[in-house]
């Protein structure tokens, strides 16, 4: 992704530090006491310009929101949309979202065991090149560390637009036993579902009448429960 610089980022960061977390490793199993409320924490992985998180946190109040990626000039993007979104420009920050500049791989330093209910990777960079395979988020390695962090309610949201990508993905669900659901190889075919939130790529990839894949992947003890439940109320 090519970024247009914007002047003062970093100055923009500093002084929106109610909104930017610029030491996230200390919040490591404080996040609820940080946000200072019990609100489930839901995060998205590599957010880019934040449209999905920022409209995500404006419509669900009582849920807090981290989003996550690794250039200030994005950091400083999505904090603009969201304050934008939340009409929040003149407060600086916004309840329930922080935006965070950090390395993905290192996840496990950022959360604590089981402290996470939901993550979302949205058209995360495909990398496809089978060399390059354990760069893709949805790898058993990054999946694994999910795990880890994803509590008893812990769900994975996972939508793109490489049909390869999401091929390997549901394998790599499967491989490592976990259930899913809502499985959608065109979310957008029959139309787009209510109070649907658009990214950035999304919007121009529908545009241009390419199909979106999606899936929710079930992790936590009582997320399954509920699942079973469902689908014998189903049957």
């Amino acid at each position: 992704m090519r970024l247009r610089r914007k002047p003062n980022t970093q100055e923009w960061l500093r002084e929106h530090e109610g909104l930017v977390v610029s030491e996230p490793e200390t919040l490591r199993g404080k996040w609820r006491e940080h946000y200072g409320n019990d609100h489930p924490i839901h995060v998205e992985l590599g957010m880019g310009k934040g449209k999905f998180i920022s409209e995500l946190s404006r419509m669900n109040p009582f849920i807090n929101y981290i989003g996550i990626d690794m250039y200030d000039e994005l950091i400083r993007r999505a904090g603009e949309k969201a304050l934008q979104a939340h009409g929040a420009e003149e407060a600086g920050t916004v309840p329930n979202l922080r935006l965070v500049r950090f390395n993905i791989e290192q996840i496990e330093r950022l959360f604590a065991d089981r402290e996470v209910e939901r993550i979302y990777l949205n058209f995360s960079d495909p990398w496809p090149k089978k060399r390059h395979a354990r760069r893709r988020l949805t790898h058993p390695d990054f999946v694994n560390k999910y795990r880890k962090i994803l509590n008893e309610r812990g769900e994975i949201h996972f939508k793109t637009d490489s049909r390869s990508l999401f091929e390997f993905s549901l394998n790599t669900f499967a491989d490592l036993d976990l259930k899913m659901r809502n499985i959608s190889l065109d979310v957008h075919g029959r139309g787009t579902p209510p109070n649907y939130i658009f990214t950035e790529y999304e919007s121009k990839f529908v545009e241009q009448g390419l199909p979106i894949y999606r899936v929710e992947v079930i992790v936590g003890e009582e997320a399954l429960r509920e699942l079973k439940q469902q689908n014998q109320t189903e049957a």
